[in-house]
């Protein structure tokens, strides 16, 4: 500050044009202020079930805290079993304590989000695609392609069933479980045209995600009165599993790898899983985020092409064969390798390799044919019985593959 004493007429001048030369003069970088990827950046995911004992939270959950090991200036913050009203105070309570993305991981629980990102215009919103694909500027939707691995689980449990009958726990009709389930669909059956076996494929709906007690009742069933020797599930408890165990069938795992990460049964049981690695598409959030980009990219579909290195130098695809802390072809169960033919193991390598390489695709390359089952969706009927919704070779847009597929493939049995 200036001493307080009286000017001449030549200092007043003076001090005048040095502020008038300061105002002009070009403003100094940025740099003086913390740059983003130096900021603290809270990482919150909202689990729409329990952690502890899941597939699907569980395995956003370890998302979060790979990113939190990668980047020292990442915390990972959380709330679990967040129903859709506890959504925005939750998402409210993370800010505040400074949160820069939050994540709601399922759908229903995760769109109120978009009503609050005017709100907070410097925070990422993201919310897991089920079916709608709305989207705001910072109100990011996600979703990995999974299919692309279960396609390649379908080829497995094709050549290991002996009964020819495979059984499917599954959670109730949306695109989600619609999409997914007919990627493993699609493998089974060109395991069966390759081996020239006749299989197939019963799906039960449970009603919901997470009911144990439900999951274990359709397991039972569908080996008891079904005669099925695979068993596979889209829904989010460890039942299936533990039926498959019981009862000495095939299980084909989902989203984790649960008996590597979990030590849920062992490899005699599992045949195979495949790993879903959320933190890949997170990481893309992050570093557009560091970025200090204010219009990040909105609709992500990341599939085994993609992939981040994490804290200790390993590098993961978005999702990938696993089982047991082993991938691809190693993945498979020791004691189910003997039992797949070697044309089924070359089969799983070249598409695994030509899907790490953006090359190939199940979706693309194949016919989608309507089962004329599924969900009637708003102006979109579930397509009549043997009709070709895309033909084989042309490649399917992410707005069907995420918003559109609202049928089962042709040649699955939905039981009541």
């Amino acid at each position: 500050m200036f001493k307080r004493k009286t000017l001449t007429i030549a200092t007043a001048l003076m001090i005048v044009a040095s502020l008038i030369l300061g105002a002009c003069a070009p403003k100094p970088a940025a740099t003086e202020a913390p740059a983003a990827s130096d900021a603290k950046i809270g990482f919150a995911i909202e689990h729409f079930s329990v952690i502890e004992g899941t597939t699907w939270s569980g395995a956003q959950d370890r998302a979060g805290k790979r990113l939190q090991a990668k980047y020292p200036n990442v915390e990972y913050m959380y709330r679990e079993n967040v129903a859709p009203d506890q959504s925005v105070p939750f998402a409210e309570e993370m800010i505040a304590d400074g949160a820069k993305i939050v994540v709601g991981n399922a759908e229903f629980m995760g769109m109120p989000l978009k009503e609050i990102a005017a709100k907070y215009p410097d925070v990422y919103f993201v919310s897991i695609v089920a079916s709608d694909l709305s989207t705001e500027r910072n109100f990011i939707r996600y979703f990995p392609r999974q299919y692309q691995a279960l396609y390649l689980e379908g080829l497995v449990a094709g050549a290991l069933t002996q009964t020819g009958n495979i059984g499917v726990v599954s959670a109730f009709p949306n695109v989600q479980v619609l999409r997914r389930t007919a990627g493993f669909v699609m493998g089974v059956q060109d395991a069966a045209k390759l081996l020239n076996k006749e299989i197939n494929i019963y799906v039960k709906y449970a009603g919901d995600w997470y009911l144990p007690q439900e999951e274990r009742d359709i397991a039972t069933t569908l080996v008891d009165q079904y005669k099925v020797d695979v068993l596979t599930q889209q829904t989010d408890s460890g039942s299936t599993l533990d039926v498959a165990t019981e009862k000495g069938v095939w299980y084909i795992g989902k989203d984790m790898d649960t008996v590597g990460e979990y030590g849920w049964s062992n490899t005699d049981t599992v045949a195979l899983s495949f790993d879903t690695r959320w933190e890949v598409g997170y990481n893309i959030m992050l570093e557009q985020y560091m970025a200090g980009n204010q219009n990040p990219t909105t609709i992500l579909y990341p599939g085994m092409e993609t992939t981040m290195t994490l804290a200790d130098g390993t590098v993961v695809p978005t999702v990938d064969l696993m089982n047991n802390g082993k991938t691809g072809l190693d993945a498979i169960s020791p004691k189910a390798l003997p039992l797949i033919p070697q044309e089924i193991l070359d089969l799983v390598k070249q598409r695994r390799d030509q899907m790490m390489n953006g090359e190939w695709d199940p979706f693309t390359d194949h016919e989608i044919v309507s089962n004329g089952t599924g969900l009637d969706l708003e102006g979109l009927p579930v397509p009549a019985a043997g009709t070709v919704v895309k033909e084989a070779g042309k490649e399917a847009t992410v707005e069907f593959l995420l918003a559109q597929f609202n049928f089962d493939l042709q040649g699955t049995t939905i039981l009541k």
